[in-house]
């Protein structure tokens, strides 16, 4: 991943900002306990904890990320805001990570995914990480690319052709996946079609 975000990592939010859509919804809805500990897989240039710290200021925030050139821009980016003392990043493999080596933490009262599950390869294994990481109580929550259910059939096959330019591919069984996810980790699931099918909200709350 280093080799496609060497250079787009210093455009990536600008160019992202207009279709990367329900991303602050997400944050905005997060509602962390005071003092509560939230985790972002696939924190990229760390714009969304940036906000999520801004929103939530009495939360600890972690970010993973397996683009080194990603977390270089994140670290920046965040000290510029002058969040470095709340937010502690990592390398690590959305499929694989151990965030107790990481962080010192096994588990989060609310983990999010934003528009990376239709990045890594290995998409199953990455949700099924994550599912496992959230703390009895707590929620993990999930946007990304729809199916376009709602939207012109041209409309979806210029938008998929365009994303698999930039190796994206939405998950058309994401929200089945959450729910089987729920049904195995004593949790319930959500999911909802946002803006005509254009993202999907989804996620699921530990009992």
């Amino acid at each position: 991943m280093d080799g496609v975000y060497r250079y787009q990592r210093h455009i990536y939010d600008l160019t992202r900002k207009y279709y990367l859509l329900g991303r602050d919804d997400l944050i905005a809805g997060l509602a962390p306990p005071p003092g509560g500990h939230v985790l972002e897989i696939g924190c990229g240039t760390g714009r969304n904890l940036i906000a999520c710290a801004r929103a939530w200021p009495l939360a600890h925030l972690y970010g993973v990320d397996i683009s080194q050139a990603m977390l270089e821009t994140a670290r920046v980016s965040i000290a510029k805001a002058g969040l470095a003392d709340r937010v502690t990043l990592a390398l690590g493999d959305a499929c694989a990570f151990d965030p107790k080596a990481l962080f010192g933490r096994a588990t989060f009262d609310r983990i999010f995914i934003s528009y990376a599950l239709s990045m890594i390869p290995d998409w199953q294994a990455a949700l099924a990480r994550a599912a496992t990481r959230v703390a009895p109580g707590g929620r993990l929550e999930i946007v990304d690319f729809g199916q376009q259910q709602g939207l012109p059939p041209l409309w979806r096959k210029a938008l998929f052709n365009w994303l698999a330019r930039f190796h994206v591919t939405p998950r058309a069984d994401l929200a089945a996946a959450v729910e089987a996810l729920a049904r195995v980790t004593d949790a319930t699931s959500h999911s909802i079609a946002l803006y005509r099918g254009y993202a999907l909200k989804t996620g699921l709350t530990r009992l």
